[in-house]
């Protein structure tokens, strides 16, 4: 039991790794089976050249036989007319001969005639397949550039912290004060205290209340209170 179950582990490791490494070498592996069928094509094409080639070969026999009955039919006929039986009879037996190898020749022609369509017809299908993988091929290389691009983006941001920096470092700037207004705030209180001073100095002439108590002040409050002179 506990080995079957090792095992089951050991197969499924096994199958998870090799999925990782078709996953990487997804592309590789694309363009390997893509060049694969483009030499079962090209053997394709080399079997179908060569089956043209024959047929092409072999209706040429055929006419030439089809030729020479035709020219033996017509000396054949010659000599029955002059009266040459024996020249008629052997010309007979050539093109009796004759037709038999043009009827195995037509055949020939014929099933090679299949061939060539059958063979022409899957050569076609591939040859559109073919098309077909290259552009997925395409599209899966792009795919994958942005996945990957993603990926190393999204790692990225997840091990630097400069955008965190970044944003402390922008909120701190944007909460420190404004010096412009500091200095402004500044001249004001400086204004105030000046026009203080003035009131200050126009009580200590005479002109208005005093705006600070000095010993005098002092001294008639006391003999107020106490009603000395």
């Amino acid at each position: 039991m506990m080995l079957r179950t090792l095992t089951t582990l050991i197969d499924g490791a096994n199958a998870r790794a090799e999925d990782r490494l078709r996953d990487h070498f997804c592309i590789e592996l694309i363009d390997q089976k893509i060049r694969e069928a483009e030499a079962s094509l090209k053997a394709a094409k080399f079997s179908l050249a060569s089956l043209i080639q024959r047929e092409r070969t072999e209706s040429r026999q055929v006419t030439a036989l089809e030729n020479r009955v035709a020219d033996l039919t017509g000396r054949a006929r010659e000599a029955l007319s002059e009266g040459r039986e024996d020249l008629a009879t052997e010309a007979a037996g050539a093109i009796a001969q004759t037709e038999n190898e043009l009827e195995v020749r037509r055949d020939t022609v014929r099933r090679l005639e299949g061939r060539i369509l059958q063979l022409r017809q899957s050569v076609e299908a591939a040859n559109r397949r073919i098309i077909d993988l290259k552009q997925g091929a395409f599209a899966a290389r792009a795919a994958k550039k942005e996945a990957d691009i993603q990926t190393r983006l999204g790692r990225h941001v997840a091990q630097d912290s400069a955008f965190e920096e970044a944003e402390a470092l922008i909120q701190r700037v944007l909460n420190r004060d404004d010096p412009f207004e500091q200095g402004q705030i500044l001249r004001e209180i400086d204004s105030g205290l000046e026009r203080a001073d003035v009131a200050e100095k126009l009580g200590e002439a005479g002109f208005g209340a005093p705006t600070k108590s000095n010993a005098a002040d002092v001294l008639r409050r006391l003999r107020a209170q106490t009603g000395s002179k």
